[in-house]
């Protein structure tokens, strides 16, 4: 993990810094834009550009930039937002209780939605139930999932057909008014949508993964000789199959990190969600560089730590395997 971290620092570090436009450009644009439209780059003082640099740290070799930012990272310190002069980890902060709400509930409703769906199609496999739930399923992992947003949008959202739920948002406008309970279902109602094409991608890969596994699991020795013992088909499935095909399901607990940072930034586009897709969106179109880097690492770091987190995981639920 240790040395990922820093391939990912160093590489995402470098391309920032190799990356046209930055805060010093902007700063001079603004100042030329102040002074008249007619001042050229060149009529700009070099004392203030060299002013500028030094605010920023642009005035050290790139090398010891790098070891200045990631010093300051092992400290917990992210720096500042060129955009809002305040800590990154603050702007960030703001936005992952939006995420997280939107995360965790992707997460549970793809477990709770495809664990079940994916056992009945193992147990009905070649059915007119396992092809028509597979059809919709891969129908759903082809769209993009802003692309059904701009669907849904289209047909639910108030736009040539139906108006049915919030064109965006994640609460409504006289939200601070209602009950405890209307503000409940307000930001529910507002969640539909954003939630529906956070998860309709993974539903394929889930549903499929619990359906393979169950079917490999039922295809083994042990089940044959469980049923040929007359044990009920029912226990065997669901107290013995379905307890070891649930071991490559376990193992994705580790993902449950990620939900600090799920959704995707043309999602939260679409739906106008203030979360860390549009965070991330906002902060590479205004070349907020300490933003962007931040959320890198804290993605990477959360993504490292659920990878450690499914091994270990894995090792408990099966004894085969051992550290």
């Amino acid at each position: 993990m240790i040395p990922t971290l820093i391939g990912i620092s160093i590489i995402c570090f470098a391309i920032a810094r190799m990356l046209p436009g930055g805060p010093i450009e902007e700063a001079i644009a603004q100042l030329q834009q102040k002074n008249g439209s007619e001042m050229s780059s060149r009529s700009v003082n070099e004392k203030e550009v060299e002013r500028l640099k030094k605010i920023y740290g642009f005035d050290k070799p790139v090398v010891v930039q790098y070891f200045v930012w990631f010093g300051n990272i092992l400290r917990g310190d992210f720096g500042e937002s060129f955009r809002t002069h305040r800590p990154v980890l603050q702007d960030i902060a703001d936005k992952i209780p939006v995420s997280l709400i939107f995360g965790l509930c992707g997460f549970l409703l793809s477990y709770l939605i495809c664990i079940p769906l994916g056992i009945q199609k193992a147990l009905k496999h070649n059915t007119t139930f396992d092809t028509v739930s597979s059809v919709i399923i891969y129908v759903g992992y082809a769209i993009p999932g802003f692309a059904m947003g701009v669907l849904l949008l289209v047909l639910l959202g108030g736009g040539s057909f139906l108006n049915i739920f919030p064109l965006s948002g994640v609460v409504s406008d006289n939200y601070e008014y209602l009950s405890g309970w209307g503000k409940f279902c307000d930001v529910v109602h507002h969640m539909v949508l954003p939630v529906f094409c956070y998860t309709i991608g993974g539903f394929a890969v889930l549903t499929n993964l619990m359906k393979n596994s169950l079917m490999d699991e039922l295809n083994k020795d042990y089940i044959r000789t469980a049923l040929s013992k007359g044990l009920p088909f029912k226990q065997v499935v669901f107290r013995h199959g379905l307890r070891n095909a649930l071991i490559p399901i376990a193992t994705g607990i580790g993902s449950l990190f990620s939900v600090f940072f799920a959704g995707s930034i043309l999602i939260e586009k679409v739906f106008s969600i203030p979360g860390m897709g549009l965070l991330s969106y906002e902060s590479i179109v205004q070349r907020n560089y300490p933003v962007v880097l931040g959320l890198i690492i804290i993605q990477a770091l959360l993504n490292l730590f659920g990878r450690l987190l499914s091994d270990l995981t894995l090792a408990v639920v099966d004894p085969r395997i051992s550290f």
